[in-house]
């Protein structure tokens, strides 16, 4: 099995249109993917489990009852074809190749123009991985272990981090400053540094108080 040559990338899809043919749990799985992301989500399927009905109702989504048509994709961004139907899960990926639009089958590489990696969150900070469709379950224990090193305190990390970021831009210091100090700031040792200066700040506070 060779591997494709894969463009590793972040898509925005916040008011992108995007369907997802299919009701079921893996399906509701990659609508809350695409709802994370801010996109617009129909959902096509006769039947969709309950918390996707919940969603619909409160108007996250739209479902659309009943089978796919070939329409469903008009003026669509991306599509996930997620039924039970290999079939059905064919058509959509070949009119959406035809139309050029990005489509993923679930767990059917050859009809994947993307797939979705393992993908580790700690707030703005995303790290993925992708094994090009050879092993989910590998990309699955490296996410695990990933998550494991990077813990919860990168989240506010990397939000100070790029509140520093931005204040020094407004001041106007050289790039090549800029780089040194923020490379600095974003040094393991710096993250180890952090509940030390929290300490000492609370510490002071309490001794003027």
């Amino acid at each position: 099995m060779s591997s494709p040559a894969l463009f590793p990338a972040f898509l925005k899809l916040e008011g992108k249109k995007c369907v997802v043919v299919g009701g079921g749990p893996i399906a509701e799985s990659k609508v809350q993917s695409l709802l994370a992301a801010r996109a617009r989500v129909d959902v096509v399927a006769p039947k969709i489990t309950a918390s996707l009905k919940q969603r619909a109702r409160r108007g996250s989504l739209v479902w659309k009852r009943r089978q796919f048509e070939l329409s469903d994709l008009d003026g669509v961004f991306l599509v996930i074809a997620a039924t039970s139907d290999e079939a059905v899960n064919d058509l959509v990926f070949r009119e959406a190749d035809r139309r050029g639009t990005l489509c993923n089958a679930v767990d059917q590489p050859p009809r994947c123009h993307f797939y979705f990696p393992a993908v580790v969150r700690r707030g703005a900070l995303q790290i993925a991985i992708s094994t090009a469709g050879h092993s989910p379950a590998l990309a699955q224990r490296i996410r695990k272990e990933l998550e494991a090193q990077f813990g919860p305190e990168y989240e506010q990390w990397l939000e100070r981090l790029g509140k520093i970021r931005a204040r020094l831009m407004r001041k106007g210091i050289s790039f090549e400053s800029r780089k040194q100090l923020l490379h600095r700031l974003a040094s393991r040792e710096a993250l180890v540094r952090q509940p030390e200066r929290r300490v000492r700040k609370s510490g002071s506070q309490g001794a003027v108080a």
